[in-house]
């Protein structure tokens, strides 16, 4: 399969924001490659190994109650790993050296899967991909009737989280502070 070149081109654009990047590569979940730039490194192998690790750490990451895979981060002597999901059904691999200003690597990993994300969704999304007018109408509820249950019920929503107000902030002055030192 060739390269997609809007994924190649985000992959090149972020190697050249982070030069301390040896390597990138975007996969799908399956393990088939999207797009690469890893000079020196097999792709077909790689992405083989980002599919099992992906699939380790979403299984650690539920299994812990921490939610959805996101991101994965392997310190080796020599560098680093990253992988981030990028959309539904891909997964952004990056190789960096040691020497790499590691928040600047999460950073710019993040907003490249993002935007790798929407460029693969789009790319398997037909973009006439409309119900047609009959199946439009069916779905519809006809007046006082009750509303039929999604047959596919997407994922749960996240739970509602509640502030509990700050107390003001008081100021006292205390008129008998110093404000020179004694000797």
């Amino acid at each position: 399969m060739a390269a997609d070149p809007h994924i190649l081109e985000e992959l090149r654009r972020l190697r050249a924001r982070v030069p301390q990047l040896t390597g990138a590569l975007a996969t799908g979940l399956d393990g088939r490659v999207l797009a690469h730039d890893t000079p020196g490194v097999e792709p077909n192998g790689m992405a083989a190994l980002v599919e099992t690790a992906h699939g380790a750490a979403g299984k650690l990451a539920d299994a812990t109650g921490q939610g959805e895979f996101r991101e994965l981060l392997v310190r080796g002597v020599y560098g680093y790993v990253a992988a981030y999901a990028a959309g539904g059904a891909a997964v952004l691999t990056l190789l960096a050296q040691d020497r790499v200003n590691l928040g600047r690597l999460l950073l710019e990993g993040r907003r490249a899967a993002a935007r790798i994300g929407e460029l693969d969704d789009r790319r398997t999304t037909p973009a006439n991909q409309t119900r047609p007018a009959r199946e439009a109408k069916a779905a519809k509820p006809e007046p006082g009737s009750a509303p039929k249950p999604d047959p596919k019920p997407g994922p749960k929503p996240a739970a509602t989280r509640t502030r509990t107000p700050r107390a003001p902030r008081t100021t006292t002055t205390n008129t008998n502070a110093r404000t020179t030192t004694e000797s």
